[in-house]
């Protein structure tokens, strides 16, 4: 059976498939929510954008939701500090999410172009405040964030929702967010009809070439205006959860992971190469340039993961304070548990949600929705 140090990183392995699974399954709903009025160019083009992806929305809500249960049932501590003191942050993210179904179902409810105007506006804003917030998330992991623990374990959070929103915190929101863009025109350009697929594929390479820069520009930031933290002494993989129990130094490279493991460089080039091929596929307007906006997507979180491993959420005012891998986990026997449940209910999860987008596939075409909303 598995070991304790073992579980832990298969959990740490898990959260990152939810959250690669969470970006490229509701990342193309947002890139698309957040593009509406840029492709679709009159009332008939915006519902048949909309349509591509209402039928599935919830489906691909359900990543978000296992990957925030998930992490509340095996990084309890992860989750009571990044929920207490991020409480604003996720309170616009929640926002955002309950404004999409909203405006789903309002939008059409009059034809007012006014009303339509309203719930449009409201619908980028969905796409464009999660795909930024998401990405400033991952930013300050890096610069670490403004809270630690007493003695007794009591978390204390020092600073305010507006100090989230540092320069380098901010890029990566940029980098987000032109990649969930280009995610977003990719699924747009294979299955809305030819005229809006058309403007949809110039807009992913567009927002795929600004990924790519931005994805750079990052990179050599991180490299050499973003001190790393790195656990001092020697490492206990298989203790009790204590963060407390460990020390750690401020001042090294976040790219330490990538120089004792040469391989890792395997995830950034996956991003690299998943936006020049959307660069080259998405003018076809067929699945090629989608799987690959969703390698760059899978690479760009894979690349972040790995250079912050086995930090999971870094403390920039009391270092030691800071979670890892090794000390925020739950018992081994929790799990372990959830490790059997996960092994049987994943592939189910998988396999419907593979069936749902194999029913719902194909274009949804202008003609389908002239016909279908013949007062407009």
């Amino acid at each position: 059976m598995f070991d304790y140090d073992t579980l832990r990183v298969i959990w740490w392995l898990l959260i990152g498939v939810l959250l690669i699974g969470f970006a490229v399954m509701d990342g193309f709903d947002f890139g698309v929510a957040a593009l509406l009025r840029v492709l679709g160019r009159d009332a008939h083009e915006r519902i048949v954008l909309l349509e591509t992806i209402e039928p599935t929305w919830e489906g691909n809500q359900v990543w978000f939701i296992l990957g925030g249960g998930a992490v509340f049932a095996a990084w309890p501590l992860l989750y009571a500090a990044s929920f207490s003191g991020l409480y604003v942050a996720m309170f616009v993210l929640l926002t955002a999410f309950i404004i999409r179904p909203v405006g789903f179902n309002f939008r059409e409810k009059f034809e007012d172009s006014r009303w339509q105007l309203a719930w449009d506006i409201g619908l980028m804003a969905s796409g464009v405040i999660v795909m930024l917030v998401c990405g400033v998330a991952f930013g300050n992991l890096f610069l670490g964030l403004p809270f630690h623990y007493d003695g007794d374990l009591r978390m204390s959070w020092d600073g305010t929702f507006f100090q989230l929103f540092r320069p380098f915190a901010l890029l990566c929101g940029a980098v987000s967010l032109c990649m969930l863009l280009a995610h977003g025109a990719c699924w747009a350009a294979m299955r809305a009809d030819h005229v809006i697929a058309e403007r949809a594929a110039k807009v992913a390479r567009i927002a795929s070439l600004a990924y790519l820069v931005l994805f750079a520009a990052a990179g050599v930031w991180l490299a050499l205006g973003v001190p790393g933290f790195a656990i001092a002494g020697t490492v206990v993989t298989d203790g009790i959860s204590n963060p407390l129990g460990k020390q750690v130094v401020v001042g090294g490279s976040w790219f330490a992971n990538y120089r004792a493991n040469p391989a890792f460089w395997v995830a950034p080039a996956l991003a690299v190469a998943g936006a020049v091929g959307t660069q080259i596929l998405v003018s076809r307007r067929g699945l090629g340039g989608f799987l690959c906006s969703s390698l760059a997507i899978a690479g760009t979180i894979l690349s972040a993961g790995l250079a912050l491993f086995p930090f999971l959420m870094p403390s920039a005012t009391s270092p030691v304070s800071s979670l890892t891998v090794w000390d925020a986990s739950s018992s081994q026997g929790t799990l372990l548990l959830m490790l059997g449940v996960t092994a049987v209910f994943m592939p189910v999860i998988i396999l419907y949600t593979g069936w749902v987008y194999r029913v719902m596939r194909g274009r949804v075409t202008l003609e389908h929705v002239r016909k279908s909303h013949t007062t407009y």
